[in-house]
């Protein structure tokens, strides 16, 4: 599935990330979906919710943002604009 694969990349990003930060997990998570990546915002909050659990990224806040503009830059893309750590404890 090629939804899954992204998720997947995302948390291990999120995993290399919080490794590299010292930091204890992940407290926020802000993606834009662009007009022509193929997937929804539900769609893609579905997967994540499935995924998440058991990673860094288990209870941290999704925010998703999509971008209609099909001229954009970024219309086929899934970009990871923002991340918010929580110390370690």
């Amino acid at each position: 599935m090629h939804e899954l694969s992204l998720i997947r990349g995302l948390l291990n990003k999120l995993e290399t990330l919080v490794l590299e930060e010292g930091a204890g997990a992940v407290k926020t998570i802000e993606v834009e979906l662009g007009a022509l990546c193929h997937m929804s915002a539900s769609h893609f909050r579905e997967h994540f919710d499935r995924e998440a659990p058991g990673t860094v990224a288990e209870g941290a806040v999704l925010r998703i943002t999509e971008n209609l503009d099909i001229q954009s830059d970024n219309a086929a893309s899934i970009l990871l604009r923002e991340v918010e750590l929580e110390p370690d404890v």
